[in-house]
């Protein structure tokens, strides 16, 4: 029983932040092209492609959550996008490039990218990683008891 509790803050915790950084970048995409320009990584012309695709996968992954579709292989695909922004995140700041907003939230709650940046990144990929775990375990335990 407390394990199914902690399943569902971490799905509603991880849900909730996704749904919030998706709709900061959501709401002025333009700007969020401007951001990932500063990453000095894709090319201007699959910046636009790039912002809304991050957008619709940010939101997608908030709804199934959400909803608790497909536990598992959500919660798979948020710790690989948290890892993906973990590994950017890094790059970025081993290559010396100032990003004075990390985009994290869009344009809307600025910051810059640091390696404090990256340590909330970690703790997304773990706390993903935890509620994937989680999903795996339970789909096996239900499994092992289906009597078919």
């Amino acid at each position: 029983m407390a394990s199914k509790t902690i399943e569902k803050v971490l799905r509603i915790f991880i849900a909730s932040v996704l749904l919030l950084t998706g709709m900061g970048k959501l709401l002025d995409v333009p700007g969020f092209i401007k951001v990932i320009d500063t990453y000095r990584l894709v090319p201007e012309t699959l910046q636009p492609l790039v912002a809304v695709f991050m957008v619709l996968i940010e939101l997608k992954i908030a709804e199934n959550l959400y909803r608790n579709l497909s536990l598992k292989i959500t919660a798979l695909a948020a710790t690989v996008l948290h890892a993906g922004f973990t590994l950017l995140a890094t790059i970025t700041l081993i290559r010396g490039i100032e990003v004075p907003n990390c985009g994290c939230f869009g344009v809307f709650w600025a910051r810059p990218l640091t390696f404090i940046t990256v340590g909330e990144d970690i703790f997304m990929v773990g706390v993903c990683f935890l509620l994937f775990k989680m999903a795996q375990k339970g789909e096996k335990s239900r499994l092992d008891n289906d009597p078919a």
